[in-house]
């Protein structure tokens, strides 16, 4: 694609006022567990009652590992890994990310190496073979499969969180069901339950985890919940019997300490940077309001949403720039349809790997959300700019919620400064931290 800066499109755009900004912080309640009692909670999981005395001396025992962003997932991995081994087990890492990854065990090698979980620092080999085994149908006439590597072992932890999903609503959404199924069932999995559509995939999800629950050797599940700040709230080994009923609890518990964009409403969002560390689809929805289906809703209330970065952690796979209206020329040449594709072939949702309107730089993708505003003045738009869906509790809002914000009009939404003119280098990237600098912040009175 020919994007030129300095052309007729940065012409067209170039009297486009961007609003003033100014930094503002979102607090959310913060109970979580410390990172350096993160083995010892995990200890403890695997001690208890209906637990422990799944894991024998001498099992090989196949440990999930998925390709979506969890907190601390390095460690609790590797906790896991240190107790089965200080049980007599022999432990082994299995990627669980269906079609991720580009569906090749060298890409699923590379999205765990991302996360930190190589053979080193975990202490125990991993086996990225593709390959999955048919394990039978569902009551639904879908085909369930399961990891070869995974079947041939004694037993199977499935080491997950549990969220909302990004692209439907259901009992379960994403957590022990779907690691199981889409997961532990490569790409062959994942197609099996996304073939019918994001409108059928809850039940889909339920069935087909029958089947795995049934014939595979799950022992039990290692479940996580974060809080609103990307901590770890928890940790749960559920018993293998026990994960159908227990799930929709935790799914509750994850919705309650989700975070949000408290203003509610915007005209523009501007998110600093996407990625598959972030979610599934670059950026979660479930706070963005930028849904990929029309199966889920929710998150921020917004008319116009600008990508500027990928991350590095993507390793190309930018899907979710079909999510936005605008994204960079930097954004669009870190793109690897290799990486991309795959997953959107298996999950059958096209949207989200589309391509938006593209611009030179990172001050035209703002301004052209701006200047395409219906029924707002640009100058006076109200703005919000996120790093990531991830880490939300700092954030800049525009002008037009300052005096709201300072009269309290949004309850754990405080401002940090006054509002102020967004900097950008000669290059046109953003140069204005998200947070405040350290001798400015709280000095909005």
């Amino acid at each position: 694609m020919n994007i030129v800066k300095g052309g007729i499109v940065s012409g067209i755009l170039a009297g486009t006022p961007v609003p003033r900004m100014f930094h503002a912080r979102q607090t959310f309640p913060r109970a979580h567990l410390k990172n350096e009692d993160l083995h010892a909670v995990v200890a403890t999981e695997l001690a208890k009652l209906g637990i422990s005395e799944k894991i024998k001396p001498g099992m090989r025992i196949a440990v999930t590992a998925g390709s979506r962003g969890i907190a601390n997932v390095a460690v609790i991995t590797r906790a896991i890994v240190d107790e089965l081994r200080f049980r007599g087990a022999e432990p082994f890492i299995v990627p669980s990310m269906g079609s991720h990854g580009g569906a090749t065990p060298e890409g699923q090698r590379e999205v765990l190496a991302g996360y930190g979980i190589t053979e080193e620092s975990m202490g125990c080999p991993i086996d990225d073979s593709m390959e999955a085994v048919l394990l039978g149908k569902s009551s639904l006439g879908k085909p369930v499969y399961c990891a070869k590597s995974a079947l041939e072992a004694d037993g199977i932890i499935v080491s997950c969180r549990v969220k909302p999903h990004n692209a439907f609503r259901g009992t379960y959404e994403s957590g022990m069901l779907k690691m199981m199924v889409v997961g532990l069932g490569k790409r062959e999995g994942a197609e099996s339950v996304h073939r019918d559509g994001m409108g059928n995939i809850a039940k889909n999800l339920v069935e087909n985890a029958r089947v795995v629950l049934r014939e595979a050797p799950i022992l039990f599940a290692v479940a996580c919940v974060e809080n609103a700040y990307d901590e770890t709230l928890m940790i749960e080994a559920v018993p293998k019997d026990r994960i159908l009923e227990r799930e929709p609890a935790l799914l509750e518990l994850a919705f309650a300490n989700m975070p949000r964009i408290l203003v509610g409403e915007s005209d523009v969002l501007i998110v600093d940077e996407i990625g598959k560390n972030y979610s599934g689809t670059g950026v979660d929805p479930n706070i963005t309001g930028t849904f990929s289906t029309e199966y889920a809703s929710g998150g921020l209330s917004v008319q116009r949403t600008c990508m500027l970065r990928l991350s590095e952690a993507s390793h190309g796979n930018g899907l979710g720039t079909g999510l936005a209206n605008v994204i960079t020329a930097k954004l669009f040449d870190s793109l690897d349809g290799e990486k991309m594709y795959p997953n959107c072939l298996t999950s059958t949702v096209l949207k989200s790997a589309m391509i938006p309107m593209v611009v030179a730089d990172e001050r035209e993708a703002i301004q052209a959300c701006l200047r395409t505003l219906n029924g707002v003045d640009a100058g006076a738009a109200r703005v919000v700019r996120i790093a990531n869906s991830l880490h939300i509790d700092r954030i800049m809002l525009s002008e037009a919620y300052y005096d709201d914000v300072v009269s309290g009009a949004y309850p754990g939404l405080e401002a940090l400064d006054m509002p102020a003119e967004l900097r950008f280098d000669d290059s046109g990237d953003l140069v204005t931290p998200i947070a405040p600098e350290a001798s400015d912040e709280g000095s909005a009175d």
